[in-house]
């Protein structure tokens, strides 16, 4: 579905079992929607719902449920993602909106652990992040590829060149071959009309002469038969030396190919394996330990009276309502029912979100190990696939080579029986000799010499006019192999400025929205905030390579307006959320993510005081067909009255 569709589609969800969700139905209109509510009202579990429609994996099956499921309808495109719990695992399924969310979560769906977002609060790599979705072992493989056919152009273009020096010396071949031709066309004439007038003047030998004649005329035939045998056989000889070219080219193409080492591939597949084995075990503790802090939030947040009642009669303990009401330090334990305070249990759930936090990281990180394997397995079986083929045509080359080897032997053969005859015709004539018919004979002998001389010639002039004809061929396609060499180096320049030009675009973006920004929050003191995109010199193993660096700067201004750069480390929180955010937009924006997903969510903005919210909303809307925010209901008074407001609890 284009972008122009979606923009103008109304969306429908409908969620089971998802987060701390039961069962819920709902519709967007494009442009922004506010989730309004309090704290554990589920608003940023009907986010995920979103995510998770899209493909997204940071979603968790509610604690109590078996199975859940997502159901997004846009226009007339229904997708649907459903999850079941076996044993441990979480297992999903459907068919999500997007095949690969990997661009979405980074740069559209904004909760708080959104590693752009987050990328300025914790001084991660930012060029590192904003090209994390670039291929560039794909690209350099592209390079590498390109480079060789672009090598091959150039042989090809110097054999060419070769060949157009030859052609002179060809053409000078030709036209004497055509002289020698017509010289001896002209003297074989002149000996054939000599022949005749001497036959004029024997008939009387007629019978001789007869068979005198067919005897010369059987030697002329073999002689002629003789030659095309050895054209033949050199035609055969020149088969057999492009074979042993070719062989030699296949032998240095095989030497080239690195070795594949015979178990080397069943390691990887076996290691591939046990990745997707422990990213799904890594996936389902993450599910549980989102169930848990997400009902422990949602009961920390505030436990109701009914609840209360129900643990304290469980402990037999009873009492007023009054009674039941606990300090602000101090909870009811719904584990237990014993009072505890609030405190240890926030303890716990850091505890729990920094665990969390760490299965998240380890699932990527094996995400990234498992997109490595794969792309190694694929150049391991690249390269075998070509190893067989080579191995293939050697096999063909060698039989080939070998039924020529018999035809040119079976052609010495036929030779050597021509030569026989040839002998023994002669001998035949030498006996039909006689004094006075001497001239005759010679005057044969000469005609067939020249017959004999003639064929070679006119066999010469065939084999160059031959390798002419095949040289302005091949010179017909110069420009054309000029013109592909020039196409392959504007590829070439294209994939090698390719991550420069996102780098630069990314900078330019995050600059531009992030002065923007600035002026519509209207932060005292704060100036400026900009990447400056730098190269340096760093160690990767035993070399040093240039990389580009993408360093952050704040600019402030003192009570007396004078401009000075600040620490990264003194943004404030407020200023430090704004940063990540401007920093996922331009993410955002480079990589394209608005054509092909139509939500970008928001949640955590409590950091960011209620009117900067508000503008802050109204700057995101320009960017995406679809934008879902969760905000506290103080915050949401503030955004503009006419976005539809929704409570899911």
């Amino acid at each position: 579905m284009s972008s122009e569709q979606v923009s103008k589609s109304k969306v429908h969800l409908s969620v089971e079992n998802i987060g701390g969700i039961d069962n819920l139905s709902t519709s967007f209109e494009p442009g922004v929607t506010v989730l309004a509510g309090r704290n554990a009202t589920n608003r940023t579990s009907l986010l995920r719902s979103i995510m998770a429609a899209h493909g997204s994996d940071d979603v968790a099956l509610k604690g109590d449920a078996d199975e859940g499921s997502v159901e997004l309808t846009i226009g007339d495109e229904t997708y649907t993602r459903t999850f079941e719990r076996q044993g441990d695992t979480v297992i999903s399924g459907g068919n999500p909106v997007l095949d690969d969310p990997d661009l979405a979560d980074l740069f559209a769906f904004l909760l708080e652990t959104n590693d752009a977002r987050q990328a300025v609060a914790r001084g991660d790599d930012l060029r590192d992040l904003i090209m994390r979705p670039v291929d560039v072992e794909s690209i350099n493989e592209q390079i590498e590829s390109l480079q060789q056919e672009k090598r091959d152009i150039a042989d090809e273009l110097s054999t060419l060149s070769n060949l157009s020096d030859r052609l002179p010396q060809l053409e000078r071949r030709r036209t004497k071959l055509e002289d020698q031709i017509e010289e001896k066309e002209d003297e074989l004439a002149e000996k054939e009309q000599e022949v005749e007038e001497y036959d004029a003047s024997v008939s009387e030998r007629q019978e001789v002469e007869s068979e005198l004649e067919s005897k010369l005329g059987d030697l002329r035939s073999k002689r002629r038969d003789i030659n095309d045998v050895d054209r033949r056989i050199e035609t055969e000889k020149q088969s057999l030396d492009a074979l042993e070219s070719e062989e030699a080219e296949l032998e240095d193409d095989a030497e080239d190919l690195p070795e594949v080492a015979g178990g080397k591939l069943d390691e990887i597949e076996s290691e591939i394996s046990r990745l997707r084995t422990r990213r799904q075990e890594i996936q389902s503790t993450v599910n549980e330990l989102q169930s848990v802090i997400q009902f422990n939030e949602e009961m920390l947040s505030g436990t109701s009276s009914d609840v209360v009642d129900a643990l304290r009669d469980a402990d037999g303990a009873g009492g007023s309502v009054t009674d039941q009401l606990l300090g602000d330090d101090q909870v009811v334990c719904w584990t237990c029912g014993s009072e505890v305070d609030k405190s240890e249990i926030e303890g716990t759930l850091e505890r729990l979100r920094s665990l969390r936090e760490e299965k998240l990281e380890d699932n990527r990180d094996h995400r990234e190990q498992l997109s490595e394997l794969e792309d190694e397995k694929s150049t391991y079986e690249r390269r075998q696939r070509e190893r067989d083929r080579i191995e293939r045509r050697l096999s063909e080359i060698e039989s080939e080579r070998e039924t020529r080897q018999e035809r040119i032997e079976e052609l010495k053969s036929d030779r050597s029986d021509l030569e026989a005859e040839i002998d023994s015709l002669e001998q035949t004539v030498d006996e039909l000799e006689s004094e006075e018919h001497g001239d005759l004979l010679d005057l044969h002998r000469e005609a067939n010499q020249l017959e004999y001389d003639l064929g070679r010639l006119r066999s010469d002039l065939e084999d160059v006019e031959d390798e002419i004809a095949d040289i302005e061929r091949k010179l017909d396609e110069r420009d054309e192999l000029e013109a592909a060499r020039e196409d392959i180096e504007d590829e070439l320049e294209e994939l090698r400025t390719r991550i420069k030009r996102l780098e630069s675009e990314a900078v330019e973006e995050f600059n531009t929205h992030m002065d923007d920004v600035l002026d519509v929050l209207e932060y005292d003191n704060l100036e400026r905030i900009w990447i400056e995109r730098t190269e340096k010199r760093v160690r990767e193993g035993r070399r040093k390579v240039t990389k580009s660096v993408f360093d952050l700067h704040v600019i402030r201004t003192n009570e007396d307006g004078v401009s000075y750069e600040d620490s990264v480390a003194h943004l404030s929180e407020s200023e430090r959320e704004v940063t990540g955010l401007v920093f996922a937009l331009a993410g955002y924006l480079i990589h394209d993510v608005y054509e092909t997903v139509p939500f970008m969510v928001l949640d955590s903005l409590e950091a960011i005081d209620s009117n900067r919210i508000s503008r802050l909303v109204d700057y995101f809307a320009d960017y995406a067909d679809f934008l879902a925010v969760a905000l506290l209901e103080e915050d949401a008074q503030a955004v503009d009255s006419a976005y539809p407001r929704y409570s899911p609890a």
